[in-house]
């Protein structure tokens, strides 16, 4: 029989605390994410407002560059000038504050606010076609089987069983619909396949254009050629001449094969960037987006009324919680600095001559050298963005692996698709490198791959090989 009894044990258990939660949380929330993030926090905790105050910015010098001579930095780096202040005191006008009705006219400026869709548009030309009810209703059948490409995606039949028991169309009225659906704009629109789309695209076109017949005779039945860049035997079985070839291909490449993509109704994305990048007289500077940063500070009127009585609990933990997220967003900016500037003192090479010098970088070597784990640096990474003079890139863009090279040093396989480029575009068209040259030539140069691994490079750059490339010049 069992009996009840107490037992003492001694053991140490790991517990995050809610204010490292919220740091980490924060430290890895993308921008719009974060902004969002505070928004709900300002409608549900009276201790925050907005703020709007506008200091002037000061710049200070990384510590490594006012302390150390210059004979104790390597030659070859340029120095790093920060653009380092707190988040609480970046300067922010009416335009660039995330929550002021400047950004929201600016956005409105490039985003597309009809908001209509596919189905939209060709529903509100269906009403503008003047047919019968019967037809009506045989024509939003045919619009709604229509997918975002603008294909035809289900068969005459089907949508024709589909209007039962109200109608019961013959599949010949639904194919008439169908060609009064094929008029409309986007032209190509409703084809049931790609033939049939390029030749309503073609078909809009008035009858003495240059090449037309023959563009129509490839849509129709030779489309597998032009795939395989067969012009050779394409132009055996057109029976034309160079010229004329040459003019019908390019009228069938004019069209658009996804034509429903012309109307969309999502806005477009823009990439915000959390962190600048500038060169200056003395180097390479790194600046924190203002734009991006929360405007958010303690409301002192209701936190001096806090007192510590037990009416009081509510209003004490929503200032503790003020605080720590305060402090947490104080952490984030912090750490988003060091962690660009880091990566700017190690890639100036790349900032100053391109991809192909790209140094191999992993996440070690930037925790290393700011002290921190390597978790917090990918946190930081993830979803935030540096606008250089190159352009904008994912701070996880500037971390590639390494390849050894015959004199010991590494190259970035970065650098090693960069070249890979570089080679192909710089190749003779009529005699292109295959991989395996391509591997030699950099073997030649220290740099040792195998054929397979340009390959895989090539094939993730979207670079046809050597056979396809030289079928693709006519050869």
């Amino acid at each position: 029989m069992l009996k009840p009894s107490l037992q003492l044990k001694l053991g140490q258990q790991l517990t995050m605390t809610p204010q490292l939660q919220q740091a980490i949380r924060l430290l890895q929330l993308p921008t719009i994410e974060l902004q969002a993030h505070i928004r709900e926090l300002l409608e549900s905790n009276v201790m925050l407002e907005q703020d709007e105050d506008t200091e002037s910015a000061t710049y200070e010098d990384l510590p490594a560059t006012e302390t150390a001579p210059e004979a104790a930095a390597p030659p070859e780096e340029s120095s790093v000038e920060v653009v380092d202040e707190s988040w609480a005191e970046q300067p922010v006008g009416a335009a660039e504050n995330p929550w002021s009705s400047g950004d929201d006219d600016r956005q409105q400026e490039f985003a597309d606010s009809s908001g209509q869709s596919l189905r939209d548009h060709l529903l509100w030309q269906l009403e503008l076609a003047r047919l019968e009810a019967r037809e009506l209703a045989i024509g939003r059948a045919v619009i709604d089987a229509i997918n975002d490409d603008g294909y035809l995606s289900e068969p005459l039949d089907v949508i024709g069983a589909s209007l039962k028991p109200e109608l019961d169309p013959p599949l010949e009225e639904v194919e008439r619909v169908l060609a009064i659906v094929q008029t409309f704009d986007p032209a190509g629109i409703g084809a049931r396949s790609l033939s049939e789309c390029l030749l309503l695209q073609l078909d809009q076109l008035i009858p003495s254009t240059p090449g037309l017949a023959a563009a129509r005779s490839i849509a129709r039945q030779y489309l597998p050629l032009l795939a395989e860049h067969e012009l050779t035997t394409l132009r055996r079985e057109l029976k034309t001449s160079d010229s004329d070839l040459e003019t019908a291909v390019a009228l069938v490449r004019s069209c658009n094969p996804r034509p429903g993509s012309q109307i969309s109704g999502s806005s477009a994305e823009y990439v915000v960037p959390d962190v600048f990048v500038r060169r200056t007289p003395r180097g390479w500077s790194v600046e924190i987006n203002a734009a991006t940063l929360p405007r958010v500070r303690l409301n002192q009127s209701y936190a001096s009324l806090v007192g510590r009585s037990a009416s009081h609990a509510t209003m004490r933990a929503q200032l503790q919680e003020a605080r720590w997220l305060l402090k947490s967003l104080e952490i984030r900016n912090d750490t988003l600095t060091k962690v660009a500037r880091s990566i700017v003192e190690r890639q100036t090479d790349f900032l100053d001559r391109g991809e192909e010098y790209m140094r191999p970088m992993i996440l070690r070597d930037i925790a290393d050298a700011i002290s921190m784990h390597e978790s917090t640096v990918s946190r930081v990474t993830s979803g935030k963005y540096m606008h250089t003079p190159r352009g904008v890139f994912e701070l996880r863009y500037f971390f590639s692996s390494q390849v050894e090279g015959s004199d010991g040093s590494g190259t970035s396989s970065t650098a090693i698709r960069a070249k890979i480029r570089k080679l192909i575009r710089e190749e003779d068209p009529c005699a292109p490198f295959s991989d395996s040259r391509i591997a030699e030539i950099l073997s030649a140069e220290g740099i040792l791959v195998a054929r397979r691994t340009v390959a895989k490079y090539r094939e993730t750059m979207g670079v046809a090989p050597s056979n396809e490339r030289r079928r693709a010049n006519g050869k």
